[in-house]
């Protein structure tokens, strides 16, 4: 079959295929929607691609062109192409500014609120057109205030539609720098997702608990730290369970509550209350479970942190296979493991002169851990931190048959 060649008309400037969905611009210029509002949506100056002239980022002022969408849909009909499913889609209408800011008014109203969340929601997952155009009618804020007001109320209908259109809208509504201002000057929003993610955990809602937490840390990175700070003990109890649960979540959801107690850690006596809520122990048990590599740094990441106050020390201690998997990991995930073992292993060390710790060190192998990171090709501040563990109880470890002389006396001065 000869090849049939496209008129130039037809093609987009951007994507070099088809339009299937043609809007001119201010410039005179016709892309396919698609392309175009993509370029807008990710261009740091909005120009137009074809002639360099500037164009307002916002969709409202791309305009179908339906006589060149007649023109594309004859064309392929006439010569038997293939675009979608044998034809040329029908574009969807420009999302209605008008009908979407009577949906949020519409939230007002106790009956037509569950209705509108739902279309909401569905015109929010459509396309990053209707996105954008959510952040600027208002509707993020929108889904933020109904989140806390039905903590408020202790109310959970329409929840889960709020959750998920924030998730979908948030990327859009930093682009503008919307949330800070949100849910980042108060605590007000924190305190209502730890409120729903409570509930959903009691209940067993895995998914929607899968939902919140990625939420949650997105949250974190723009709440004021000095109020992070002043986390109740409730809201680290509910990050814990979140790992105490972890068989039921998605990785996603780990991960999150990882980062999340990494990122509220240092900060005013939150130590103590992830200790108290019995952090360290369920970190050691997620890592016995081997998980991935950077679940791995993220665990050690936490544990350092934490063993270096003396309750998490306690707590580590207390836990039977502690020293036995922090000395495991040495050498076997990466660079920043092994720092972050050797880091733990040296506060415990240099707080702990019980014989049980040290004889425990050289029983499960973690002196002969240390001595094989004198050995290996590890960085030499690393290697320092090796040699001063092992000078601490070097009499002990020097006299004991556990481990081959060799390995201690090479690297005493």
């Amino acid at each position: 079959m000869a090849e049939i060649e496209i008129p130039p008309y037809f093609v987009c400037p951007i994507s070099f295929q088809i339009m299937e969905e043609p809007v001119t611009t201010v410039t005179g210029i016709t892309y396919d929607r698609k392309s175009i509002e993509k370029w807008l949506m990710k261009a740091k100056i909005c120009v137009c691609p074809v002639t360099n002239q500037s164009l307002p980022r916002s969709s409202e002022y791309l305009t179908p062109n339906h006589t060149l969408q007649r023109l594309i849909k004859a064309w392929i009909l006439s010569n038997e192409a293939k675009v979608v499913d044998n034809q040329i889609q029908s574009p969807k209408s420009p999302l209605n500014r008008i009908h979407l800011q009577k949906l949020v008014k519409n939230l007002e109203l106790p009956n037509c609120f569950q209705a509108s969340m739902e279309k909401i929601l569905e015109l929010a997952k459509q396309s990053d057109r209707n996105r954008i155009c959510m952040v600027e009618v208002g509707v993020t804020k929108a889904m933020v205030m109904v989140i806390k007001k039905k903590f408020k109320e202790g109310n959970t209908n329409g929840l889960e539609e709020a959750l998920k259109i924030i998730r979908l809208l948030w990327n859009e509504a930093m682009i503008n720098n919307m949330m800070k201002p949100l849910v980042g000057k108060n605590m007000d929003f924190m305190n209502s997702l730890t409120w729903i993610l409570k509930i959903y955990i009691d209940t067993n809602n895995f998914e929607m608990v899968n939902e919140v937490m990625p939420l949650l840390k997105l949250t974190i990175d723009v709440v004021d730290s000095n109020l992070l700070g002043n986390l109740n003990i409730e809201f680290f109890v509910t990050m814990v369970r979140v790992l105490r649960k972890r068989r039921l979540f998605s990785k996603q959801a780990i991960k999150s509550a990882l980062y999340v107690l990494i990122e509220t850690c240092p900060l005013g006596r939150n130590r103590t209350k992830i200790v108290e809520a019995g952090g360290i122990t369920e970190l050691i048990e997620l890592e016995l479970e081997k998980p991935e590599k950077n679940v791995t740094e993220l665990v050690f990441n936490l544990l350092a942190h934490l063993c270096s106050c003396a309750d998490g020390r306690e707590q580590f201690m207390r836990h039977a296979a502690g020293i036995a998997m922090i000395s495991k990991r040495i050498l076997r995930v990466s660079a920043a493991t092994d720092d972050l073992a050797i880091q733990v292993l040296s506060v415990i060390a240099k707080n702990s002169t019980s014989k049980e710790f040290v004889l425990e060190m050289l029983q499960v192998g973690a002196v002969s851990k240390l001595c094989m990171v004198m050995q290996a090709d590890c960085a030499s501040y690393l290697k320092e931190k090796a040699r001063d563990i092992l000078r601490l109880h070097s009499t002990t470890w020097n006299n004991s048959p556990c481990i081959q002389l060799y390995l201690l006396t090479r690297h005493q001065r």
